[in-house]
């Protein structure tokens, strides 16, 4: 079996959505009684505690018990299959998609730490989740992989059905500056404020990359960061239409992000030889449901065969 690439895997979609909706948390107890040993691993009272919160926090409901041990055990269950095929996630694999949740947050791993603490949740615990799901999915798409394999007769099936009306839309690559005014950490509003009223100003003078980038650089309290190239197909439709809606030369509307005031100068716009935004949508939604389906039948799988002890 193949060795797949760690950090393409994907994450369950409740872990991001953990971090959005950060509920009322129970005292943590540190409470390290073993309750049940998957595959020779123990699942502890904490364990349990942590995950309830987890779950919780991500589906607005208090999980049962049973539930909450059922998915620690499918962790361990994974964890212990992938190890017998030679797969094993590194530390800093589980590292670079932590702070990868974070920064899709606008806010630092360190942020993101007390985020998780409000909830009454470790980092250590959201690690151990992420830890299992990477490892899973490392197994899945290198067992399954020819049978997840999306061709194209299948992506002009799927828009057919969805009836699009033009299955070949343009997709664009975008060169784009990440310009920040940088607001003091613990500003009061009227900072903030009077930093956003700097950004308008500036976007009504920029009028163009040449003259508008070297504008920015010469300002005080703005940052100006390296190029970055996006397709259109890799962005959210939000995203795609702020920057159809934005001409060649000029910014967008700025938003306050935990690092200031951010606006995104497009410097380029080019049609893409790539998938365009509809084809890369239906590839990712056939690939999805495949990915599942093969996902969940092993596990229900190799669950039978896993040794679980109830203490």
């Amino acid at each position: 079996m193949p060795r797949m690439n760690v950090k393409r895997a994907t994450i369950g979609p409740w872990l991001a959505a953990a971090i959005l909706a950060v509920g009322l948390a129970l005292p943590m107890a540190a409470n390290a009684q073993v309750v049940v040993v998957a595959n020779g691993s123990p699942i502890t009272e904490l364990d349990i505690q942590q995950r309830s919160k987890l779950m919780a926090s991500a589906t607005h409901k208090a999980p049962s018990r049973q539930e909450v041990i059922n998915e620690l055990i499918d962790d361990r269950i994974k964890i212990a299959k992938a190890k017998a095929y030679g797969l094993e996630v590194t530390d800093a694999d589980v590292d670079s998609a932590y702070q990868g949740m974070a920064t899709r947050q606008h806010i630092t791993p360190e942020q993101f730490a007390q985020l998780l603490e409000r909830a009454g949740v470790s980092a250590t615990a959201l690690k151990a989740r992420i830890r299992a799901e990477l490892t899973w999915s490392q197994l899945v798409r290198g067992k399954f992989g020819p049978s997840l394999q999306v061709g194209e007769a299948d992506i002009a099936n799927a828009l057919k059905a969805r009836n699009e009306a033009n299955t070949t839309a343009v997709g664009y690559n975008y060169t784009l500056y990440p310009i920040t005014i940088v607001v003091p950490r613990g500003a009061g509003d009227g900072v903030v404020s009077a930093k956003r009223q700097e950004a308008e100003n500036l976007r009504g003078r920029f009028t163009s990359c040449n003259q508008g980038l070297a504008l920015a650089r010469g300002l005080r309290d703005v940052a100006v960061r390296e190029p970055v190239t996006r397709n259109s197909s890799d962005l959210p439709q939000q995203l795609r239409d702020t920057l159809n809606a934005v001409e060649v030369g000029r910014l967008t509307a700025p938003e306050v992000t935990a690092q200031g005031v951010q606006m995104f100068a497009v410097c380029s716009k080019k049609e893409s030889t790539t998938e365009s935004p509809a084809q890369r949508e239906a590839r990712e939604q056939i690939f999805n449901k495949r990915y599942e389906a093969e996902s969940k039948k092993y596990l229900d799988e190799i669950r039978k065969q896993a040794m679980i002890e109830y203490k």
